[in-house]
Formats: C-alpha cells, sequence, structure tokens
C-alpha cells in the first residue's frame, strides 16, 4: 500500500445504504443515493445499487458518465450550466432545475438525441441556496416547461440544511405538497416525485414527521457515515468508520508546545493560538490541507491529539503514546464527510477497496 491513502470499507457502506433504504421504503420513500463525495467511485455507486438504491445522483457530470454502464438511472444534482446541456441529457436522465433558459436548452440538446429529459423543478422553502422562492413565479415556469417537448416534468424538489442550515420541518416540507397539489389542479397533470431534501430531512422520520406526499430524497452522509447531522444523531446499526485515512510519520521530535517569537498570520491567513504545555513528543505525518481537513478528521488511537497542519505537514501529539511509534509507521484517521471529500478528490491521496476487513483493489474514480 502506498501512502498516504484511504481504505474504502464497501462492506459498511453497503449496510448503511441497506438499513438506509430499508427506513425510507417503510414510509414510501425512494433514496437517490448521492456519490459525490467519493470522486466518481464506480465501486463506491456499485455499493448503493447492492444496498438497494435505484437512482445514482451527483454533482458533477464527469462522475454520473463514470457510470454510465450501471443498471441504474442517473440525477445531476447540481443546477446545470447552460453550457454543459448537451453532457447533462446524455449521461444524466434526471436533472434538478430553477432556471427556464438551462430547461429550454435541455429541451433542444433531448430532442436532437431523440431523449426526453426529466425534470425536477427546485423550489426554495427558505434556506435561499437554489430553486425558485415558492411565492414567487413557480407557476409560470411550469406553464413554460410543459410546452417542452425534449424535457418531462417529473417532480418538484428542494434543498434544506446546506446553505441557511434551516432545518427541515413539518412546515417547510409541507410547502412543496403544498405547491405539488396547485400545480396538479391548476394544469390537470400529475407530479411523480416530490422530492424533500437531503440527509438531515431523516430527521422527520425520527420524529415521525414526515409530511406525507415527500416520497424522494437524495441522500450521501448518512449512507457513508449513518448519521443524521442535523440532529448529530447515528441510525441504529450503522457504520461511521467506512472511510479510514492512513498517513506515514515522516518526523518524531520532543519541542516545546508553543512556537516561539512573535506571531503573524500562517499560510492560511490564520492567526494561531498556542497554549504553553510544556514539552511534548510531536509527530509529523506527510498530509496536509491540500489533501485532507485536520477540523473533521481524529485519530483511530485516542492517545493522539492533532495539533495542526499546513498545505502539506500535519503536526500531532503523540506524547501519551511513549515509544509506540517510530519514523515509517503509520497513523490512521476515522474522517468526517468533509474531510472524505477533501481526501477523495486529491489526486497525491491512494484509494483502496477493503472487503471483508482486508484491502481488496486500488479503487479509481471517474474513469
Amino acid at each position: 500500500m502506498k501512502y498516504p491513502a484511504i481504505e474504502i470499507n464497501l462492506s459498511k457502506i453497503r449496510r448503511n445504504t441497506e438499513i438506509v433504504v430499508n427506513i425510507c421504503k417503510n414510509y414510501g420513500i425512494d433514496v437517490v443515493g448521492v456519490t459525490k463525495v467519493s470522486n466518481g467511485s464506480v465501486d463506491l455507486a456499485k455499493a448503493y445499487i447492492e444496498g438497494g438504491v435505484r437512482i445514482l445522483g451527483d454533482s458533477r457530470i464527469e462522475n454520473l458518465k463514470a457510470y454510465e454502464s450501471l443498471p441504474v438511472r442517473k440525477m445531476l444534482i447540481r443546477i446545470p450550466m447552460l453550457s454543459e446541456a448537451e453532457d447533462v441529457v446524455r449521461y444524466a436522465d434526471i436533472s434538478l432545475n430553477s432556471e427556464i433558459e438551462v430547461i429550454r436548452a435541455l429541451s433542444r440538446e433531448a430532442e436532437k438525441i431523440g431523449k426526453v429529459h426529466e425534470i425536477i423543478l427546485m423550489i426554495d422553502v427558505g434556506d435561499l441556496r437554489e430553486g425558485i422562492y415558492y411565492e414567487n413565479e413557480v407557476f409560470e415556469t411550469v406553464e413554460e416547461i410543459l410546452k417542452l417537448k425534449g424535457v418531462k416534468l417529473t417532480g418538484i424538489g428542494t434543498n434544506l440544511t446546506c446553505f441557511g442550515a434551516i432545518i427541515p420541518s413539518r412546515e417547510n416540507l409541507g410547502r412543496l405538497v403544498d405547491i405539488k397539489d396547485k400545480i396538479e389542479r391548476k394544469f390537470n397533470i400529475s407530479i411523480e416525485v416530490i422530492s424533500g431534501g437531503n440527509s438531515s430531512s431523516l430527521c422527520l422520520i425520527q420524529k415521525d414527521e414526515m409530511p406525507k406526499g415527500i416520497n424522494q430524497l437524495r441522500i450521501g452522509t448518512a449512507l457513508i457515515l449513518g448519521l443524521i447531522e442535523v440532529t448529530w444523531t447515528r441510525i441504529a446499526g450503522t457504520y461511521i468508520d467506512a472511510f479510514k485515512l492512513i498517513a506515514e510519520i515522516v518526523e518524531i521530535k520532543r519541542k516545546p508546545s508553543k512556537p516561539i517569537g512573535e506571531v503573524a498570520m500562517d499560510a492560511f491567513r490564520n492567526v494561531p493560538v498556542f497554549e504553553d504545555e510544556g514539552e511534548m513528543i510531536r509527530a509529523i505525518c506527510a498530509i496536509g490541507k491540500q489533501d485532507c481537513d485536520p477540523n473533521f478528521m481524529e485519530p483511530v488511537d485516542k492517545r493522539i491529539r492533532i495539533l495542526g497542519s499546513s498545505s502539506d505537514h500535519l503536526i500531532l501529539d503523540i506524547t501519551k503514546c511513549k515509544d509506540d511509534y517510530k519514523v515509517g509507521d503509520t497513523i490512521s484517521f476515522v474522517l468526517d464527510y468533509v474531510a472524505i471529500l477533501r481526501c477523495m478528490t486529491s489526486n497525491h491521496i491512494n484509494k483502496y477497496a477493503v472487503e471483508k476487513g482486508k484491502v481488496a483493489y486500488a479503487v479509481e474514480e471517474g474513469k
């Protein structure tokens, strides 16, 4: 194994997926398995599918292209760029949209290849990220979509917590159900899908407050970590350590705990604050902020403390470990979602699939 490395335990991801899919199924909700954290890993996508996912969602069209041969439908979950309309209809069956100009472009490109591309019209119910604000031009946009031949209005959707940190509620998701009913009555059509947000919306299932009519969630974090972040609760039976970072020690030295001299901004324009804890044994691992995020990872060995990081060096306090580590040894870290995302999009971290507790093979992403 080459370091730094990230191990992806596919068995754990498969199990997490099975649990979440079954929970949602009991509420009549389909799960779109969001893969963007994996940078287009076909292996992770297959684990999702084996766990029961029927639609894969990603924010990058390049990643959806990597899944072209997989036997599921694909959804682009970021609002499409006008410049990528041709690729969107070629590699995605469904996309989330809010701009009629883009939807017209998707319709034109779909007609060229004899395809009908499915649209989920995004409606902003309060988080203020993407979507038509719910009090504005929803019906005007629907009317325009229905005139187009290359697209089909399959559903409406929303997103919560990702920008404004607005918690999903019976009230704000209920607005979406009400809008769906009004669209159906006004235009005499059937809306198949109400896509009620991301992993955070699972908190309404926890409280048995999910509005009737919500029949799709776009889920990534809960499949990867078994975690509902908005309530910071684990889903029973899931694994939080499906992704593990392994870094090699390149230096071990006894040094003071507080830097000596006048303090200025560091390389990332922060002014660090250090307490004087006396001398400590410090280890440096060959990885840094270019490839990972120390704020969203923790050592498997609880005796170790992360002190900080530069772009290429991770500095650790290993004083409590005595002589258990030497230069050339490795240290493992459990990762949160942000750290996984950073690691998986780095070309400098080697990725390995783990099956049945053993490293099985190297993983290639987005290829």
